[in-house]
């Protein structure tokens, strides 16, 4: 009597998407740097960067304190990546395809709300160059890993299905982002919280889809396109 083959054990659900979590930091960290030089050079904080004033509080506003942490980030950085033997990620055929990608679907979303919208809504920040660094930066994670990929985790680890779990963590995720800049200060309209509303959900599907890295960099250059536009 011949056996059944045994069913292959299902793989366990990874809940920050198809993407490489940790190669995504890899690659994110210079952009985390770059920003924080921008800091020391303009002042300029994104509204939603909470780690950085609260450094530049600890640090009683001294630049040179400040670049002296950061230098010690970035040197942190280079051990971490040469020991795990990541130096690969950072090179230009796997860093330029990347950033190509990403500058395309910002284009791509750009052109979404200039058409969509008819008013060429600006989702990023208006500030200054190193503000949209920041913001494309620091709100996918708050919004995508944090609220997005944490929250489906949580949801799930407190006992609801994985799917429903996902589904309420990518629509709360997708409110909070679009609340959250009426919280910052912009007047409230429902045309301004809709378009938010679809640019949290983009790039929550480019986080979740392609990698944390693509929807950081797809932020950042959306941000910057806007600011250029202005």
């Amino acid at each position: 009597m011949s056996r059944r083959p045994a069913r292959p054990a299902r793989p366990r659900t990874s809940w920050t998407g198809r993407g490489d979590l940790t190669a995504s930091l890899v690659v994110i960290m210079p952009l985390v740097l770059a920003y924080g030089l921008g800091v020391i050079a303009t002042g300029s904080i994104s509204v939603i960067d909470v780690p950085t004033r609260l450094l530049w509080r600890a640090c009683h506003r001294d630049r040179e304190l400040y670049l002296l942490i950061h230098a010690g980030l970035a040197a942190a950085y280079l051990i971490w990546v040469a020991r795990r033997a990541r130096r690969g990620l950072l090179a230009a055929r796997v860093v330029g395809p990347l950033l190509l990608e990403a500058f395309v679907l910002a284009l791509a979303l750009l052109a979404l709300f200039q058409v969509g919208f008819r008013r060429g809504l600006p989702l990023g920040s208006l500030g200054p160059i190193v503000a949209a660094l920041g913001a494309g930066l620091h709100e996918e994670l708050v919004f995508r890993l944090g609220a997005f990929f944490g929250g489906a985790w949580l949801l799930a680890r407190a006992g609801l299905p994985s799917r429903l779990a996902w589904w309420l963590a990518l629509i709360g995720s997708t409110a909070l982002f679009a609340v959250a800049h009426h919280w910052a200060g912009e007047p409230w309209s429902l045309v301004a919280f809709e378009a938010r509303c679809v640019a949290g959900l983009a790039f929550a599907l480019i986080a979740w889809h392609r990698s944390l890295a693509h929807a950081v960099y797809a932020h950042t250059a959306y941000d910057l396109l806007v600011t250029a536009l202005r």
